[in-house]
C-alpha cells in the first residue's frame, strides 16, 4: 500500500489552517502531518515532522512564507515540497517564492478538488506553473531588469541540443506527454531528458527548471 502524502499547513490564520486541515484529510492518499502559525513555526514543523509537501502562505507577519521556503530548501536531507498560497493572483511575491525554492502557486479560494490535485502534482516533482503564472514570472523578470548570471550561463552548454529544447518547453510550462507529442518522443524518452537538465544543471525539479530557462533568456514573451 503506497503511503500517504504527508501535509504541513503553514498560515497565520487559524481557519484557513483547519478548513484546509479538513479539506485535505478527506482526500484519499492525502494526511495532514502538522500546521504551523508564521513562517518561523514553519521551518522548525518541516524539520520535525519531515512532511512530503508544505503548504505556505506567502503573507504573514515576522518571518514570511518566502524567507520560510528559502530557508526550508536549505535544511539537511531532502526537504519538503513548498506550495505557496496567496490571495491575490497577481501577487508580486509570487516570483520571488519560486527563486526561493517553491514548487508551485495556488490561490486561497481554489477548490477542495484544485488543492488535492496541487498537492499531489508537486508530491510529483512536477511544476505547478499555470499559463498566466508562467506569462507573469517571465514579465516579472523583465521588470526587475534581470540578465543572465554568468556562472548559470555557463552551465547551459552542458546540455545537449535536445536537452536545451526540452528546457525551453518546460519553461513554457508544457508537461512531460506535450513535450513527447510535440517532439515526436517516448514520453520516457522525455523524462530521461528532464532528469539530466536536472542533474546537469544542479536543479530540484521541474520549477526550478523553468526559473532557470526565465533567467537566462532561453523564453521570452511576446512584445519583449
Amino acid at each position: 500500500m503506497t503511503a500517504p502524502i504527508r501535509v504541513l499547513i503553514a498560515d497565520d490564520q487559524v481557519m484557513v489552517r483547519q478548513g484546509f486541515t479538513v479539506l485535505l484529510n478527506a482526500e484519499p492518499g492525502i494526511e495532514v502531518a502538522g500546521q504551523a502559525v508564521d513562517g518561523a513555526d514553519a521551518v522548525v514543523q518541516a524539520a520535525r515532522l519531515e512532511p512530503d509537501v508544505v503548504l505556505m502562505d506567502i503573507r504573514m507577519p515576522g518571518v514570511g512564507g518566502i524567507e520560510a521556503t528559502r530557508q526550508i530548501m536549505g535544511q539537511p536531507g531532502s526537504p519538503p515540497k513548498v506550495l505557496v498560497l496567496t490571495t491575490f493572483d497577481l501577487d508580486e511575491y509570487v516570483y520571488e517564492a519560486l527563486r526561493a525554492g517553491a514548487s508551485g502557486f495556488l490561490l486561497k479560494d481554489a477548490s477542495a478538488a484544485e488543492l488535492a490535485h496541487a498537492v499531489r502534482v508537486v508530491a510529483a516533482g512536477e511544476a505547478l506553473l499555470a499559463p498566466g503564472v508562467t506569462k507573469r514570472l517571465i514579465t516579472e523578470f523583465t521588470r526587475l531588469g534581470g540578465q543572465p548570471r554568468p556562472p548559470l550561463m555557463e552551465r547551459l552548454g552542458d546540455l545537449t541540443e535536445r536537452e536545451t529544447e526540452v528546457l525551453t518547453l518546460i519553461a513554457q510550462g508544457m508537461s512531460n506527454a506535450e513535450i513527447a507529442g510535440l517532439l515526436v518522443l517516448a514520453e520516457q524518452t522525455v523524462k530521461t531528458h528532464v532528469s539530466r537538465i536536472l542533474v546537469k544543471l544542479g536543479l530540484r525539479d521541474r520549477t526550478q527548471a523553468a526559473v532557470f530557462a526565465y533567467e537566462q533568456g532561453l523564453v521570452r514573451p511576446a512584445g519583449y
